[in-house]
């Protein structure tokens, strides 16, 4: 095998490849990329077992063939090549990889090609296409609620699966840690109506979005009961789902919220971390004061004392009767980043769900448990 290849075409598509490959090393050939060259191109794919990506970049092919090396190897010496350099690789029979660019000159040991495995064959009975930038969105809405405890593996992902609101067919994204849940919703795709709802792992989504940004368009997506593949534009990403039932998370969306609250996103996120700033335990928790045309946040701690500020009717609406309700300081703002311009609490009472809303964005919606103050 012989070609050669710009470098920066070579570094892009092992950044997205790197990052997949297995680092741990239980299995020698997962912490290694295949490399391809044929038909005036090559073709990367690294897999961890749980998620495969393969990506395609033009290359001068001199002598077609297949082997692999190890990948985070691979993209640290392709890094530190200056720019602009082309980047020759080739392989005699059986022998180490070889690799020159300018005057530098490596060799790297490999492993055989055919002890790679592969996860990307099979059917994918339901298929269709979603515009980049609404995947892009139904991503960013919803995976800081992933939850990140292992025992209850059914949460550590964001659950993908068809709806019907009001009649009109939607794809929804959900995903709850327990404490707090986040739902954001599109129009159903053509082609989108049958299919299961399945739970995309948390290190999935997560390479997904790193893709999302350089992907054309449109990203076609392919699905099973088990398995889901995305393809963005040269990238194909496989990955398995995770094998469990989501909870039925519409049963904890309380419906009679009637005390509202519209507050400006930055002056409320920007008062929240001023009194929070006064304690460094990320779980205590900013109480909200609320009576009609104020809003009163203030946190403790024992150590340092007490915070507190005001934000009066200028930049709160708010004319129910008075409330004061908790919660955690970090799970405010992980919420009010999602929002653009103004943020609406739906409150019951003190120890009930609240739903929180973009305003300016109602296909998202947030559910937030309340903490005792």
């Amino acid at each position: 095998m012989k070609f050669s290849a710009e470098r920066a075409t070579l570094l892009k598509a092992l950044a997205h490849i790197q990052s997949v490959a297995e680092k741990r090393n239980t299995i020698p050939i997962l912490a290694n990329v295949l490399i391809q060259a044929a038909d005036g191109q090559l073709s990367l794919k690294a897999t961890d077992m749980e998620i495969e990506v393969v990506e395609h970049v033009p290359a001068t092919v001199i002598q077609e063939g297949a082997t692999t090396a190890p990948a985070s190897v691979l993209y640290e010496i392709v890094r530190k090549l200056p720019d602009g350099v082309s980047v020759e690789l080739d392989q005699s029979s059986d022998g180490p990889l070889h690799l020159r660019a300018g005057r530098y000159a490596t060799r790297l040991n490999v492993l055989n090609v055919d002890d790679f495995p592969s996860m990307g064959a099979g059917d994918f009975p339901h298929s269709f296409s979603l515009g980049s930038g609404i995947l892009r969105s139904l991503i960013d809405k919803t995976r800081f609620a992933i939850s990140t405890e292992e025992t209850r593996y059914y949460l550590n992902g964001i659950y993908l699966h068809a709806a019907e609101v009001e009649g009109e067919p939607r794809l929804r994204a959900v995903a709850t840690d327990g404490h707090r849940l986040a739902r954001m919703e599109t129009t159903l795709p053509a082609g989108a109506a049958g299919i299961p709802g399945v739970i995309i792992p948390r290190k999935t989504i997560n390479e997904l979005r790193k893709l999302i940004d350089e992907a054309p368009e449109e990203v076609a997506i392919a699905l099973s009961d088990t398995r889901i593949q995305f393809t963005a534009g040269p990238v194909i990403l496989t990955s398995k789902l995770i094998d469990g039932t989501f909870p039925e998370y519409e049963r904890v969306i309380p419906r009679g919220n009637t005390r509202i609250l519209r507050v400006g996103k930055k002056d409320f996120s920007d008062a929240v971390a001023r009194v929070a700033a006064i304690s460094q335990e990320r779980s205590r928790p900013v109480k909200m004061a609320l009576e009609p045309g104020l809003l009163t946040l203030s946190a403790s701690s024992p150590e340092q004392g007490v915070a507190k500020e005001e934000l009066d009717d200028n930049r709160v609406s708010y004319d129910a009767e008075a409330l004061e309700i908790g919660f955690q300081a970090r799970y405010l703002n992980d919420i009010t980043d999602q929002v653009e311009k103004e943020v609406e609490f739906c409150f019951a009472d003190s120890a009930s769900p609240t739903i929180v809303r973009d305003v300016d964005s109602p296909s998202a919606l947030y559910v937030l448990m309340p903490m005792r103050v």
